[in-house]
């Protein structure tokens, strides 16, 4: 049954609205995929706080050009499409994407839209790649404590030094 120009225009709206909202976006394939195959990734990245959402070429092209990303054509993208929106941290959709295209080869990354800027298949698979916000700050912590470890150590071996000492001649009976 066809749309009616209303039911059109709220599926416009509604999407326009989700990529007004999302911090990244990246364009999938997912044609063979299973019904519980989708289901299951839509949970996942329902658990990230992102979305998957499946449109027309054109509607897609449509609510990225009212929703500011100027660049997007959609209609350029061959096969079927499937936009994923990340709401919270702009990695989690694209990680939890890459990570389910692991283990499904239908899932396969056509491009994105990452801070306004349009990106490649390749560009959107190394977003995807990048270390969440949570494992960069694990990080930078390591780096901080690493110094600061060593600092430590240089400043206790002259204590140790003379501890040992002290201990040695301790041991050392005066003759």
């Amino acid at each position: 049954m066809a749309l009616t120009r209303e039911q059109k225009a709220k599926q416009l709206d509604l999407l326009t609205e989700k990529l007004k909202k999302s911090q990244s976006l990246i364009f999938t394939h997912y044609l063979g995929l299973k019904v519980a195959d989708v289901q299951k990734l839509r949970q996942k990245l329902k658990d990230g706080q992102a979305e998957m959402k499946v449109a027309k070429k054109t509607l897609i092209a449509l609510a990225a050009k009212n929703a500011g990303y100027q660049d997007v054509d959609a209609g350029k993208m061959e096969g079927d499409i499937a936009c994923i929106l990340s709401y919270a941290d702009p990695l989690s959709g694209a990680q939890i994407a890459f990570a389910f295209a692991k283990e499904h080869p239908h899932v396969k990354f056509v491009g994105g839209v990452y801070e306004g800027k349009l990106l490649s298949k390749d560009e959107a698979v190394a977003l995807a790649k990048m270390p969440n916000r949570t494992q960069l700050l694990g990080m930078f912590a390591g780096m901080l404590q690493s110094p600061l470890r060593s600092f430590a150590s240089i400043c206790s071996t002259p204590l140790r030094s003379f501890a040992i000492g002290v201990g040695e001649m301790a041991k050392k009976k005066p003759a």
